[in-house]
């Protein structure tokens, strides 16, 4: 059955995709969840996005009573241009398979809507489990260089594969890396990745635009934003790996809030954003309050003042009164260098020192590094249709916001 029924004048156009997107559904390629909505119990929104098409679900996968989130976008509002961009985020979705890329557990059409099923990674008691909800949280003036390190690895792998297959992914940002209850590191935003790979062959560069871009902009390099002929390629999801270790590392994404045209100045003329620490804020500054500061960022940004978490030292200190190490900084210099050609590969920063720190597997050190924030395990209580024990965790959630979803 078509989900363009009600739009007589989009079924033909649309006939080809609709029978495109309903092919990935097949249960062979989804870690065998089933693909049919009676499997599923939703439980409550936890978010909205794509337009306010799209409405996500907490959701309990009845054959085992594994928890889920479950992505649900309304086809029949779909234009046919975002028809297409689902598309192409379910062909990657089935193309893809690393342990650092998010998996999709199923696809499936219910009711004309494109059912979307991924594990739910929540690393916290009410959020969606992606590194911006922890620094959001708990560790609000930034997080320890060595979780970094642990979560970056983590990202640069999946990238290096990526771009291995010829993509670009265009959505490196701390909302799009997911930490599972078992400290894995997984990198998800697939909607945005663009192959380089036209009639058979790689391009060297590519010039299309990411669309429903709006808030990645921050995270983009200037070459994307230019949208000149010279184009762009992997390299500049190098640059958002970047950007995305100062968001980790200064509880904020550099460039926040500030109008795009004045932003894209900035990226243009060469301003770099930094770590903020000991080495790169003026002492006088440190010794000021204890609010989150932009000194020495290179950008005109203004920041709310904000409790330092307890984890960052004496509540009375400077958050930034810190000193990250020589190499993190050479790591976030090397990424962001205006040209993208100088930029080193996703597969050349794997080697860089920054990462000689790391001792363990990530899913060893990251449950010990991240406490005292603990992961949402199995709930006993879900069993023999006992669902008290996750009746915290729902109204958690329900007291959420749930716009801007950015699974």
């Amino acid at each position: 059955m078509s989900f363009l029924v009600s739009k007589p004048e989009r079924i033909r156009a649309n006939e080809a995709s609709s029978e495109s997107i309903a092919s990935f559904s097949k249960q062979e390629i989804m870690s065998s969840f089933l693909p049919e909505g009676g499997c599923y119990e939703l439980l409550t929104v936890i978010g909205k996005g794509f337009e306010d098409l799209m409405t996500v679900n907490l959701a309990r996968y009845r054959p085992t009573g594994e928890y889920v989130t479950v992505r649900r976008i309304n086809l029949e509002a779909c234009s046919n241009e975002m028809v297409t961009f689902l598309q192409g985020e379910l062909h990657v979705s089935k193309l893809f398979s690393h342990p650092n890329i998010v998996p999709y557990r199923a696809t499936f059409i219910a009711d004309n809507e494109l059912w979307v099923v991924t594990s739910f990674m929540a690393y916290d008691s009410c959020f969606a489990g992606s590194a911006k909800d922890l620094i959001c949280t708990h560790f609000t003036d930034g997080m320890n260089e060595l979780v970094i390190a642990y979560i970056l690895q983590g990202v640069l792998k999946a990238l290096d594969y990526i771009h291995h297959m010829g993509y670009v992914h265009r959505s490196v940002k701390a909302s799009h890396i997911l930490i599972s209850v078992d400290g894995k590191v997984y990198l998800s935003g697939l909607r945005s990745n663009l192959s380089m790979i036209s009639h058979g062959q790689r391009q060297r560069v590519v010039h299309d635009f990411p669309k429903y871009s709006i808030k990645v902009l921050p995270w983009l390099s200037p070459e994307v934003l230019q949208q000149n002929l010279q184009g762009y390629d992997a390299k500049s999801d190098i640059y958002s790996v970047g950007i995305t270790a100062c968001e980790l590392a200064n509880g904020h994404v550099p460039f926040k809030d500030m109008p795009a045209t004045q932003m894209l100045l900035e990226k243009l003329n060469g301003t770099v954003p930094c770590l903020l620490d000991t080495s790169t804020i003026p002492a006088e500054e440190l010794t000021m309050s204890t609010s989150r500061s932009g000194a020495n960022s290179g950008l005109s940004e203004s920041l709310a003042p904000s409790t330092p978490r307890t984890s960052n030292g004496d509540s009375s200190s400077h958050p930034y009164h810190r000193t990250f190490s020589p190499h993190f900084h050479h790591f976030v210099e090397q990424c962001l260098q205006r040209n993208p050609d100088v930029r080193p590969s996703a597969s050349t920063l794997l080697n860089h020192s920054f990462f000689k720190q790391i001792k363990r597997r990530a899913s060893e050190a990251l449950p010990e590094l991240l406490r005292p924030v603990t992961p949402i395990t199995n709930f006993e209580g879900s069993q023999a249709q006992d669902h008290s024990g996750i009746f915290g965790l729902v109204t958690n959630l329900e007291e959420l916001e749930v716009d801007d979803w950015e699974f």
